[in-house]
């Protein structure tokens, strides 16, 4: 019994952590939309959960499968991060300066909310090693707590991001633009200073 709690608890703390990235742009989505219907929320935060059960399993089949190619590519997973969330976030701060984030701010379109997904989950890749003693069940008991702990907490960046996105307006796409590209920074920083 107290073996179930303890991996629970586990599951529920990594879930946590996994999830700030995507908590982080859950709230600059939000900001972008102040009025954003409930459905739009939902799919959002399941969109990210979905990643952050996916990733871990993901890296817990390379472990069991094709470690070799999985260990060649580890190196790159921050940078591939950083690119992707530089390229969205550069391009927000762009539209900002610009002047032309009229187009953005009511609009998310799937590819750009895929990337966000695949960008803000892509540490929990390394998660499958972590988890690489677990069973099949375990390893899936693990990863679906991390999703439904994932889109609770996106669904509270939301609720956070509307409220930030009706005092700021304007200034809400350059903000989550940089917000976007420093989460980048963070996930390569922290890569390199091995944390």
């Amino acid at each position: 019994m107290m073996k179930s709690l303890t991996f629970i608890l586990n599951s529920i703390l990594l879930g946590v952590g996994l999830a700030m990235d995507a908590f982080s742009v859950s709230i600059v989505n939000a900001m972008q939309d102040p009025g954003m219907s409930s459905g739009k929320a939902r799919r959002i935060a399941g969109v990210f959960a979905f990643f952050q059960f996916l990733m871990p399993m993901v890296g817990w089949l390379c472990v069991h499968t094709v470690v070799t190619v999985f260990s060649a590519v580890e190196p790159f997973i921050p940078w591939i991060a950083l690119g992707l969330l530089t390229y969205i976030g550069g391009g927000m701060i762009l539209k900002a300066l610009r002047g032309d984030e009229e187009d953005e701010i009511r609009e998310l379109g799937k590819g750009t909310l895929l990337v966000q997904g695949v960008a803000t989950s892509i540490d929990a890749l390394s998660v499958g090693f972590t988890i690489a003693e677990y069973g099949w069940v375990q390893a899936l008991t693990a990863s679906l707590l991390i999703a439904v702990v994932t889109y609770i907490i996106c669904r509270i960046g939301i609720r956070l991001g509307r409220h930030a996105g009706d005092r700021l307006q304007s200034r809400a796409t350059l903000l989550g633009g940089v917000i976007l590209v420093g989460i980048g920074i963070e996930i390569l920083v922290k890569h390199l200073l091995g944390l």
